[in-house]
């Protein structure tokens, strides 16, 4: 159900656009609109105008019908991937526990003293 609810979507929006861009402006800057009305062409701006609102109209109802459509596949809505994720994580690592603290060893005089960087005396004059 909700695949076709789908592809009627789709061929419904390239329909649209199509219309959409087959249409004429109502801009009127020009002086050809004017010359367009009185030839009759008034008659297909108003099934365009027509067809624009219809494509739009089931294009909402279609997107509605798919919220439904989706919910009762399987009785409930969709959870996102990621929250499924974030609980399957979540339940398998471990509760963390209280970090214990480290106690350093103290230094030995030995590593201090070749830490120090050796001075010469004649460097300082």
């Amino acid at each position: 159900m909700l695949t076709l609810i789908i592809v009627l979507l789709i061929i419904i929006s390239v329909l649209l656009v199509i219309i959409v861009l087959v249409q004429d402006s109502k801009g009127g800057l020009t002086a050809q609109s004017s010359a367009t009305q009185l030839m009759g062409v008034k008659r297909t701006g108003d099934l365009m105008e027509r067809l624009t609102w219809g494509f739009a109209v089931g294009i909402m109802v279609l997107c509605i019908s798919s919220s439904f459509a989706i919910k009762s596949d399987d009785g409930e809505a969709p959870a996102s991937v990621n929250i499924e994720k974030a609980a399957s994580t979540r339940s398998a690592a471990p509760a963390p526990s209280a970090p214990q603290p480290q106690q350093a060893a103290p230094a030995s005089t030995d590593s201090v003293q070749e830490a120090a960087p050796a001075t010469a005396p004649d460097a300082a004059k």
